[in-house]
């Protein structure tokens, strides 16, 4: 992760579960069993230039595992 979330996230949904994760095999191995969900929300993130953006950012999470990978996958500003 190359940047820092700036308070919380909004508008979090959820894009995929279950089997319908690509990667839920690779993410089992690394991280654990649990009913991992691939999410996307809205937040303000710092840059590592200092710069401030608005981003939507997809993430993987589980229950008692959270959240893992956190990617800008555009800014919206």
């Amino acid at each position: 992760m190359d940047f820092e979330v700036l308070g919380g996230l909004s508008e979090v949904e959820s894009i995929a579960a279950g089997p319908g994760i690509r990667d839920l095999r690779r993410l089992r191995r690394l991280y654990g069993s649990g009913r991992w969900r691939k999410m996307k929300g809205v937040a303000r993130i710092r840059l590592p230039d200092s710069s401030v953006r608005l981003a939507e950012l997809h993430w993987y999470e589980a229950h008692g595992i959270g959240k893992r990978e956190l990617k800008a996958k555009r800014y919206l500003d």
